[in-house]
């Protein structure tokens, strides 16, 4: 396949504030220089992240004018000189970290959406390093829900202390790092509970494998109840995506000397947690999604055990406007992903 010619469309965030600022444009189709390789990108996914930048809500540095969207999927289309790592027809997703390969994270990296362009487009130029091969299982929708939401909760599991089998997991709520865990959990032979807001929502995540499901809004004290289910001993790991309004509850639930590993803040406010609590209970760790080495490994078990990412709706290219404001009414269950196929 020859290097496509003519013009693409694009999304960019033309100012923070609102997603009636994400404007779609035409953009000539980039070609790939020496060490590079162009992707058709045929999906996308969203995370809260995401959301988060277009609001003006992201804490980080948000350079103007960016391609909105950390997750893609596609085919490579054309490769520049001296290419080895991939070919022409391969299946791709891109890593949510630039220049995080394995080991250490680095202190100097630049995100998608925030620094350079991202997913939210037809073609992407891009170094082959930053790309991992998706399962031949999966579509491609299903592959561009993997490099945040499932690396996450994979991180999460392993990390420096890896779970064993019959270690049990305590996940909060139904988004795609929760979900993520929990099929990733079962595959590793692990235990888990589960909290939701809706008795709906509970059963899909019985259906998953949650061995108990809390309402967290019928029970606010979730974290005696998960200890007294452990009896009395408490969840080897926290997938800890709340913030400061679960952590207190988290840190109740977990088993002396167990970890809590930090993910998100969908919360603001929350009770006031105590050095005594922590230093007496929960040892903590930052996840901060992972490197390719983790993705690939994580890669291995999904092709492995044939894993199916949950979305919980696909949207086309055109309506990326919708899968944003679909995002903030926070119904939805696993991910939220966007088909390119069709433009």
């Amino acid at each position: 396949m020859s290097q496509p010619e003519g013009t693409m469309h694009s999304y960019r965030l033309e100012k923070k504030g609102s997603v009636e600022n994400l404007k779609i444009g035409t953009e000539e189709i980039p070609a790939p220089q020496r060490g590079e390789v162009l992707v058709r990108v045929k999906a996308s996914s969203l995370n809260y992240r995401d959301l988060a930048i277009i609001k003006d809500e992201y804490p980080g540095e948000i350079h103007p004018h960016r391609i909105p969207l950390s997750d893609g999927a596609g085919e490579i289309v054309a490769v520049g000189e001296g290419v080895r790592r991939f070919q022409i027809g391969d299946r791709v997703a891109g890593n949510f970290h630039r220049e995080w390969f394995g080991g250490q994270r680095p202190d100097y990296i630049e995100p998608y959406g925030t620094h350079s362009d991202g997913w939210l487009t037809e073609y992407k130029v891009i170094n082959p390093e930053l790309l991992v091969s998706i399962p031949d299982h999966l579509t491609y929708e299903q592959g561009a829900t993997l490099p945040c939401a499932a690396v996450t909760a994979w991180s999460a599991l392993h990390g420096p202390e890896p779970l064993s089998p019959g270690d049990t997991i305590l996940t909060l709520g139904s988004g795609g790092v929760s979900v993520f865990a929990i099929q990733l959990a079962k595959l590793l032979g692990l235990h888990v509970i589960a909290t939701t807001s809706s008795d709906h929502k509970a059963e899909k995540l019985k259906e998953l494998g949650a061995e108990k499901v809390i309402n967290y809004k019928d029970t606010p004290n979730w974290g005696e109840v998960v200890k007294d289910f452990t009896g009395g001993y408490g969840v080897d790991r926290v997938v800890e995506v709340g913030g400061p309004g679960t952590l207190h509850q988290s840190i109740q639930a977990v088993a002396r000397g167990k970890e809590i590993a930090l993910i998100g803040v969908l919360t603001k406010t929350g009770e006031k947690v105590g050095y005594h609590d922590l230093f007496f209970n929960a040892n903590t760790r930052t996840i901060s999604v992972g490197s390719r080495q983790d993705f690939e490994e994580m890669n291995r078990l999904i092709e492995d055990k044939g894993m199916v990412p949950v979305i919980d709706h696909t949207f086309l290219f055109d309506e990326a406007k919708e899968a944003f404001e679909y995002m903030e009414k926070q119904k939805f269950f696993g991910k939220i992903a966007i088909s390119h196929s069709h433009s």
